[in-house]
């Protein structure tokens, strides 16, 4: 079963900017490539951080006056609001990944750090694309035929070994309904789990029933 991998859902040309840049020079990066984010690099391609919109505006938070009803800034608000540079301003250090990551953990990465994209970086931790939330949901536009073919034809064949006529497969709009008899119960879990773990699978309904209970329980 192969699972797609960060570098074949990335964005290539990243947009990125010098840490030197200046406030309005990242401003007029976002608007000309119409982006909202950009990667902030050393002159080796190294990635030394993020600057997305979010990063940007407390600047125009912090012009004029603070009404008493609204909160005061947080620190670290009012030190991005002094920012100039991109350094000053940026995210760092920046979340990577690897081109040959999977999905999963890629989406597990975004999760844990609450981000909005990745920058992809080599073995040399050269920046070589972006990632974003967006890019990793693509895997479930996947069509229904090919998760069909790959559960069938990987999971079930060339993975577990059943006989083809054992388990009938179904899917609609990313849903998997599977249909059949296995030889053993404790076979049934096991089943679903890989094909959950499909590439573009939403959800997976079984009704498949057993010839010999292996658990030691009844439904």
């Amino acid at each position: 079963m192969r699972h797609r991998e960060v570098g074949e859902l990335m964005t290539r040309e990243v947009v990125t900017v010098p840490g030197h840049a200046t406030f309005k020079d990242i401003v007029r990066t976002l608007g000309r490539h119409k982006v909202s984010a950009v990667a902030v690099t050393d002159a080796a391609g190294h990635p030394l951080g993020v600057i997305s919109e979010g990063d940007l505006l407390p600047k125009s938070a912090d012009q004029g006056e603070w009404f008493h009803s609204l909160p005061r800034p947080e620190p670290w608000e009012s030190g991005k609001a002094a920012g100039t540079t991109a350094e000053e301003l940026m995210s760092a250090p920046p979340v990577c990944a690897r081109p040959d990551w999977t999905v999963a953990e890629a989406a597990r990465l975004m999760e844990s750090q609450r981000v909005k994209r990745l920058l992809v970086v080599d073995d040399a931790d050269v920046l070589v694309g972006i990632v974003t939330r967006g890019d990793l949901l693509r895997i479930f536009l996947r069509d229904d035929d090919a998760v069909r073919q790959e559960i069938t034809g990987d999971v079930l064949d060339r993975t577990l070994h059943l006989d083809p006529s054992a388990v009938s497969v179904s899917v609609e709009d990313g849903e998997v309904t599977l249909h059949g008899v296995l030889r053993f119960r404790s076979l049934i879990p096991v089943v679903e789990r890989l094909c959950r773990a499909v590439d573009g699978v939403v959800g997976v309904t079984e009704r498949l029933a057993w010839e010999t209970d292996d658990v030691g329980e009844h439904r």
